[in-house]
């Protein structure tokens, strides 16, 4: 009797303990899937590049102890299918939207020649976001890193083409 008590309190614990920890696993403020950009686009006070750009694949997550992970497969120009020129990006927390302001970036990180990056930092969350947007800008061309990100060539979005990674995510929690 005393066995089969400590087996099922055994089994109690365990259960709580898995359930606690996938609590503490979903604390993402924001996940998003990732878009390249199009000339002409301004969020939260940035230009997007003068050329389009697409992603292959890529997100976005940003937990409520201000972790932000970005990750990038084949971000390029659309004309070149290649980066270009762009060796260094780095991520902006936009708030308020397409009309908000950006609140905190991340340092630059190397963009590969396939146009491949992670970032993972921590940033300093506002008390309140509305609307967050999380762009990734260019940092540095040709190996040389810029004293300020400039346009953002990717954003947290989706579009048709999309839908397969979040899939892609959800299939993998």
């Amino acid at each position: 009797m005393q066995k089969a008590m400590t087996r099922i309190l055994l089994s109690c614990a365990v259960i709580v303990a898995l359930c606690g920890a996938s609590a503490l696993a979903d604390d993402a403020l924001l996940r998003s899937s990732l878009i390249g950009s199009n000339p002409r686009v301004l969020i939260g006070g940035v230009a997007s590049g003068g050329a389009p750009w697409k992603v292959q694949e890529g997100s976005t997550s940003l937990d409520d102890e201000g972790r932000l992970r970005v990750k990038i497969e084949g971000l390029v120009l659309v004309p070149l299918g290649t980066p270009g020129p762009i060796t260094q990006v780095s991520a902006s927390l936009v708030c308020g939207g397409t009309g908000g302001a950006v609140v905190a970036t991340t340092g630059a990180v190397r963009l590969s020649a396939e146009g491949d990056a992670k970032i993972e930092a921590k940033i300093n969350l506002p008390s309140s976001c509305f609307g967050p947007v999380v762009l990734v800008r260019v940092a540095g061309v040709n190996g040389t890193l810029l004293p300020a990100p400039s346009a953002w060539i990717a954003a947290s979005g989706f579009n048709s083409t999309s839908t397969d990674q979040d899939d892609h995510d959800r299939d993998n929690k």
